[in-house]
């Protein structure tokens, strides 16, 4: 007899049970349509045959008659699925020792759903719109409460997360902070500051995330700092920070040969805070030379004409720029590959951005360790496909060249 391929089998069937369902006026998805019919009876087929395998012998075998343990009934069960809440029939023994592991004891989800929930709750939805949305797509009635503990689940992995091990050597590190409402209290704008390194071989590492409040200083950089040095960190080629007071102070405790960097977007964006509206375009115009000449002799020379046109009127922007200056001036000192990443903090900012429309969505939160769920749940989900992280390795092939050589082989010394 000839052999009927198995696509052409599981085909047929398909078509069959499609055909079958229509014909009976039966809905493919929805409360008991078919897709829910066939769930059902896959998981307590896969149910019967673990316990089958648990006792020994099929069921009605009489080889398990009066042999000790025995099927003892059924007890029935709820179950939320990706098709929908599946009743389903979960088989006992006698002694109360089988333990089932597709549908587990206790477990009343499977895991698309809590893929589901945390997906989410990362977009920031709070926990009652995500009640509502599963309950208007998938007519499944899941508690505040019940979400609270799905998402409460990845504290673990959050502590993980938090203190893995870290590479040896890395180019570049950015920090910045998003503001989030915390309600201590009262609500109030607290910081998230989120470090973001380049490895040695250009990929994207998010090291980790604090919470602050905001009077930042030496001394709170210096325990971030060195927290990231014991889990491996020996060596950081250029930090780019957005002013953050203290913090070259730390480093320079941590990692004495560390070069610091003020992100140069941020203190341009910074001197408008003190200029009149319709002056803007005039002082970024102004401004432009300082940070694109080749060397700090001429950045300095061209910030002297700045002082010269606007130090009278804008006095203010003037303070701003030299008590920067330090920091400021570092990247000068390299080629245009180096200069056009680490003159701005742009590399975490669209890390920032993502993180920013996930808070913002939820308004405030109760609490500091919501805050820092809420962040660690976007960062999880950032490149769920991958597309980001190839993107982000080429373009930084090229930097990372020029990093070796100005940085006597710092960088290579770590691929060993």
């Amino acid at each position: 007899m000839e052999t009927v391929p198995s696509a052409v089998v599981d085909e047929r069937f398909i078509e069959e049970l499609v055909s079958r369902a229509q014909a009976d006026g039966l809905q493919l998805t929805g409360a008991g349509g078919l897709l829910q019919q066939l769930t059902k009876r896959l998981l307590e087929s896969a149910l019967d045959g673990e316990m089958t395998d648990h006792l020994g012998y099929d069921k009605h075998d009489p080889v398990g008659k009066n042999g000790g343990n025995s099927r003892n009934g059924k007890r029935s069960k709820t179950v939320l699925t990706d098709v929908g809440p599946v009743e389903i029939e979960v088989p006992r023994d006698r002694e109360g020792s089988f333990e089932p592991q597709i549908v587990k004891k206790r477990q009343r989800r499977l895991t698309g759903v809590d893929e589901m929930v945390l997906s989410l709750s990362a977009k920031g939805l709070t926990h009652g719109e995500i009640s509502d949305h599963l309950a208007e797509v998938y007519g499944a009635e899941v508690s505040k409460t019940t979400i609270s503990t799905i998402t409460d689940a990845v504290m673990e992995g959050m502590a993980e997360w938090q203190n893995r091990p870290l590479d040896p050597v890395c180019p570049v590190v950015f920090i910045d902070c998003v503001n989030v409402k915390i309600r201590d209290g009262q609500v109030a704008n607290r910081p998230i500051y989120m470090a973001l390194a380049v490895t040695a071989e250009g990929h994207r590492d998010i090291l980790g995330s604090w919470a602050g409040d905001g009077g930042e200083g030496a001394k709170h950089w210096l325990r971030v700092l060195t927290e990231l040095k014991n889990r491996g960190l020996d060596d950081v080629l250029m930090l780019v920070r957005d002013g953050l007071k203290g913090l070259p102070d730390a480093v320079g405790e941590v990692w004495p040969c560390t070069v610091v960097q003020t992100c140069v977007v941020h203190l341009r964006r910074a001197s408008f805070r003190y200029a009149a509206r319709q002056d803007w375009d005039k002082i970024a115009k102004a401004l432009k030379p300082v940070y694109t000449v080749p060397t700090e002799d001429a950045a300095t020379t061209r910030f002297l004409e700045f002082t010269e046109t606007w130090g009278e009127k804008y006095p203010a922007i003037v303070r701003l720029w030299e008590n920067a200056w330090a920091e400021f001036v570092p990247f000068l000192q390299f080629d245009a590959e180096i200069r056009r990443i680490v003159c701005t903090t742009n590399a975490i900012e669209s890390v920032n951005a993502r993180i920013r429309r996930a808070v913002r969505a939820r308004g405030h939160f109760p609490s500091e360790a919501a805050a820092l769920k809420c962040v660690y749940l976007a960062v999880m989900r950032l490149d769920p496909t991958g597309t980001g992280r190839k993107r982000w390795t080429s373009r930084w092939k090229r930097a990372l060249q020029a990093f070796d050589i100005a940085f006597d082989g710092r960088l290579s010394a770590a691929r060993i």
